[in-house]
């Protein structure tokens, strides 16, 4: 090709600076061809110039195509994701919903129950204490030396079998003997013979009296000397040493007040009454004040009791409340704790009891902080309480229906069941057994557990039971690894259960000072009480010897298991 054709052959600029005065939207809306450029180079120009422009067009186009397509799969993904979200959030509720019902529902049950339900640890006439002697009045007297115990009656044939009644007991001999004899007129004491009748024996029979509560004003007087010359100033006799030096109650007086309180559960407002029929007026709040002075004069005996229960191996601990009404920056509605601690060596039983408004684990650290140190010491839990927890699940389930909580109470029977078995035996034959026999049933219990747990809601009342056995697990197997360890808490319940009664009727203490002063009380008296002794006479003994004790030894001579309550009962002034 040697020459191209004139007209054809031009540069790109050429070509561009044809057309350049065709103006490209001029050409969008021609209407007719004849109103197209007739030379073919420009032409051509505006041809690549409308196909540039049309590509620039659809790209836009397929941009925004693209872009409400993207839109619209996400609304259309959103739309779905919400309306599956909605799904499972309703499927989500409804199974809270009825988790939270069934809580309810339980929780309504369990209170119903406590309100109205039998208790074993109650009195079985606790709902008829005011017709209780009409109640009582037909049931045998049973005989407490008799191993047979009481028959068993059909409950059909009740109505028609009479129960005998059993043996009366003999009065205690260590009551005073008041005799009353009862003879014949003299013209009855003649034989028919005529000879007169002589004694040849006699016929005996005791009945119980009682003395109302004799109250008496003890004068102290002291004698006073002086020299009738007058040599010298007059001497007297020294005050008797008192418990409380400014008061004008007696030991004797203190020891029923503490008893009667503390013992036999009278609030200090009743036994105000008692007083005044009996013609003592005196106001209760005094009687707070003796009660509060009583008890700092004797800590230090509280004080040798603690020394004495932290030589024990094992020490049984466990809180219940006490409303205190006036502790700063506290609400009076608001529940404070009662810590009942009981242990020390077999031959000297302690049981003390401290007041603290919390009920933080690091209330026995307070309490034990130089025991906490020493290196080997655990803590134990108590299956008593794990098991308490299936019962109430128990409680609640519908009748002839068993659930896991069923399976539980059987497993854990089968531990007390050895230990039933095992309780006379040695510590070293405890030890062997509960390796033998009792690590099987833990390991069962725990793989039971594993399988139970995930499945159960929290709050339910079997959910609650099986997180409470997971969460004190490392302390209810503790137990086998020694032969003379105990397999729950029971001892100090025991031992808490006078302090209740005694709180239905005093409700609730005034201040810390008097929430202090009863738990030192409590902690004497039931100290006395499970080394055998009767708590007034204990009491006044030591509040009559505690003025003269200055030395550690008076005061441990005074301590429970250092004096005989025998000796107490025969000689009220030992």
């Amino acid at each position: 090709m040697d020459q191209m054709p004139s007209g054809i052959a031009k540069t790109g600029a050429e070509t561009a600076e044809v057309g350049a005065d065709f103006n490209l939207d001029d050409l969008l809306s021609i209407d007719s061809p004849a109103s197209l450029p007739d030379d073919s180079v420009e032409l051509k120009s505006l041809f690549i110039r409308l196909v540039e422009k049309s590509r620039e067009k659809v790209g836009l186009l397929e941009g925004q195509v693209h872009a409400r397509l993207d839109d619209l799969i996400q609304a259309k993904i959103q739309e779905q994701v919400h309306a599956q979200l909605q799904i499972q959030l309703q499927a989500e509720l409804k199974v809270q919903l009825a988790v939270r019902l069934q809580e309810i529902f339980e929780q309504m049950r369990l209170q119903r129950l406590r309100q109205y339900g039998p208790s074993s640890e109650i009195n079985p006439l606790q709902g008829r204490l005011f017709d209780e002697a009409e109640s009582l009045y037909a049931q045998p007297e049973l005989d407490p030396s008799s191993e047979s115990g009481p028959a068993v009656v059909d409950a059909n044939a009740r109505a028609s079998v009479v129960k005998p009644r059993g043996k009366r007991q003999p009065l205690p001999s260590e009551l005073e003997r008041v005799d009353i004899v009862h003879d014949l007129p003299e013209h009855e004491r003649v034989c028919e013979c005529g000879t007169p009748m002589v004694v040849i024996g006699q016929e005996v029979s005791e009945q119980l009296d009682i003395v109302p509560m004799q109250i008496r004003v003890l004068r102290h007087i002291r004698l006073r000397y002086g020299c009738p010359k007058s040599e010298q100033a007059p001497v007297i006799a020294p005050p008797a040493a008192q418990v409380l030096p400014k008061s004008n109650a007696s030991a004797g007086f203190l020891a029923m007040l503490l008893t009667t309180k503390y013992a036999d559960g009278v609030p200090l407002a009743r036994f105000e009454t008692i007083l005044a029929r009996h013609g003592a007026e005196v106001p209760r709040q005094t009687l707070a004040r003796w009660v509060i002075g009583a008890s700092q004069a004797l800590q230090p005996l509280a004080n040798l009791m603690r020394d004495i229960l932290l030589e024990s191996d094992v020490i049984h601990m466990d809180e219940t409340r006490v409303q205190v009404l006036k502790e700063p920056g506290r609400d009076p509605s608001t529940q404070s704790f009662m810590w009942v601690q009981k242990g020390g060596p077999p031959n000297k039983p302690v049981i003390l009891f401290d007041y603290d408004p919390s009920r933080s684990a690091q209330v026995p650290i307070r309490l034990y902080n130089a025991l906490a140190k020493l290196p080997g010491i655990e803590r134990l839990a108590c299956w008593v309480h794990a098991r308490r927890k299936f019962v109430e699940a128990v409680k609640i389930q519908s009748k002839g229906k068993r659930s896991r909580a069923d399976q539980a109470i059987e497993m854990i029977g089968e531990l007390y069941g050895i230990e039933r078995r095992i309780k006379d035996r040695s510590v070293l034959e405890r030890f062997e057994t509960r390796q033998a026999e009792s690590l099987p049933v833990l390991a069962k219990i725990r793989a039971w557990l594993d399988l139970a747990l995930p499945g159960a809601p929290p709050k339910t009342a079997l959910g609650t039971a099986l997180h409470y056995l997971n969460h004190s697990w490392p302390g209810l197997v503790r137990y086998v690894e020694r032969g003379d360890l105990p397999i729950d808490n029971n001892p100090v319940e025991n031992a808490i259960r006078p302090f209740v009664i005694g709180r239905k009727n005093w409700l609730f203490a005034d201040t810390q000072a008097g929430a202090h002063a009863s738990a030192l009380i409590y902690s004497l008296l039931e100290t006395a009480k499970t080394n055998g002794h009767e708590p007034y006479l204990w009491l006044r003994h030591i509040l009559n010897a505690l003025p003269s004790a200055k030395k550690v030894e008076h005061y441990e001579k005074l301590l429970p298991w250092n004096l005989n309550p025998l000796d107490l009962a025969s000689n009220p002034n030992f």
